[in-house]
């Protein structure tokens, strides 16, 4: 397959940034690259463009990395909450893939993040906080707090009457009791204060 040299215009994932002097396929280059204006041939004119070209690249990777360095400060002072369901056990049905936090970004925060930024070594398998890794800029990296919680609700505990609740009831019934006493002798007592009453005398009618 022939081969041609050309000048990258702009950047190219997989392929180089503006000012590159790359091999490409003649057919890639001469269908896409050329047309697209992402890259221009190699010729003796053409080298007189790698210094502008140069200077460009610069001014974008600078503002880049400020961008990318402001978003780093951002992300690390923030947690993102993300639920997933379980079993009784607590275990999680499923895993927490790079996707799926970009994803919550985007939804949670409006942070667009391309998930190839977000490097996990696994998906995450357990409820809890995680500390992820942010590869946003060659020079940037950061990490977030990803905390995950349980969308299962957890079955609410019976309610049973304690001993500290009976106990609670029991001096009321005493109290209730002690008064009866107290009341009882005083009742007894009047009575007995009471003087007897004298008999009744009949007048004789002359």
């Amino acid at each position: 397959m022939a081969k041609t040299e050309v000048i990258l215009t702009h950047n190219v994932i997989g392929l180089g940034a503006e000012s590159d002097q790359v091999k490409v396929a003649a057919g890639y280059a001469r269908n896409y690259l050329f047309p697209q204006r992402l890259a221009i041939p190699l010729t003796a004119a053409n080298k007189r463009r790698l210094e502008a070209l140069r200077h460009r690249r610069a001014e974008r990777e600078a503002h880049e990395f400020n961008t990318m360095s402001e978003l780093a400060k951002s992300l690390s002072r923030m947690t993102l909450v993300l639920t997933a369901k379980t079993g009784e056990d607590g275990k999680m049905f499923g895993s927490i893939t790079s996707g799926a936090i970009a994803d919550e970004l985007k939804h949670q925060f409006e942070m667009a993040i391309d998930k190839k930024k977000i490097h996990l070594e696994h998906p995450l398998r357990a409820l809890g906080e995680h500390e992820v890794e942010l590869r946003l800029n060659p020079e940037v990296t950061t990490s977030l707090k990803v905390r995950i919680d349980s969308a299962t609700p957890l079955p609410k505990p019976a309610e049973t009457r304690g001993p500290e609740t009976r106990a609670k009831e029991t001096p009321a019934r005493g109290r209730v009791a002690e008064k009866t006493r107290e009341t009882t002798p005083d009742k007894a007592e009047a009575k007995k204060e009471r003087p007897p009453r004298k008999p009744k005398t009949e007048k004789r009618v002359e």
